[in-house]
């Protein structure tokens, strides 16, 4: 399988004062296309620094990172800006959907920075809202959809430019239980229906139960990463 994103002696170490933190120690870890992973730990675990890291949201103190081919080590804020925008999907627990935007105009935010055509961009907007469910809700704003339809509008903003992985931090945090079952299930038949590969931080059982991939961190190394041929039952 093709790595979509390698880990190569991952660390991020944290100065408060005179003490050194490590959140993060030595990673070596592949994420491969396809892949419908999760990242799970307790808080302290270092599951959200690593998911920066590999996100470009923050540098790590030694080690590099690999995102579908190219190396964020030595890049300067806006090449890795560029990445974010060209590569990588995020899907955030907070939603961060533009209030004054329609749901269709959300999505189109993204395209919009990487000179879609406006044509091209409208189309692939409403092409990934019919995807997560929100055919007819196009026009509608954040205010006007449910916390769980606003969160399938995160989704089908960070499938907009096609990238090589979506990343999510705890997208189930905000949702009750029946939102976060179906906002799951709608992310697991993506991978599966369209091959989009997943990375998911999550606390959250409901998540861990539909993971084809878990892997789970301690005091900021992986301590478990196991590979099942189903998710197991709820």
């Amino acid at each position: 399988m093709t790595a979509i994103v390698s880990c190569r002696a991952l660390t991020k170490t944290y100065v408060q004062g005179t003490l050194e933190v490590p959140a993060v120690r030595h990673i070596d870890l592949d994420i491969e296309q396809g892949d419908f992973a999760t990242l799970a730990g307790p808080s302290g675990s270092g599951k959200t620094t690593l998911l920066n890291m590999i996100g470009g949201l923050d540098r790590p103190t030694s080690g590099e990172v690999i995102v579908d081919g190219t190396s964020l080590a030595g890049l300067d804020n806006n090449a890795l800006a560029d990445i974010r925008l060209h590569k990588i999907g995020f899907v955030f627990q907070t939603y961060s959907l533009i209030p004054v935007l329609s749901a269709e105009e959300n999505v189109e935010f993204i395209l919009r920075l990487l000179d879609v055509p406006v044509d091209e961009r409208r189309a692939r907007s409403r092409e990934v809202l019919h995807q997560v469910g929100l055919a007819g809700m196009e026009n509608r704003r954040p205010a006007r959809l449910s916390g769980g339809q606003q969160q399938r509008v995160a989704v089908a903003r960070a499938l907009g430019p096609k990238p090589a992985i979506v990343l999510a931090d705890e997208p189930t945090a905000n949702l009750d239980s029946k939102t976060a079952e179906e906002l799951i299930e709608l992310m697991s038949g993506l991978n599966q229906t369209s091959g989009i590969t997943f990375l998911i931080a999550t606390h959250d059982s409901r998540v861990i139960a539909h993971t084809r991939r878990h892997i789970e961190m301690t005091d900021g190394r992986v301590t478990l990463d196991e590979r099942r041929n189903r998710a197991i039952a709820a």
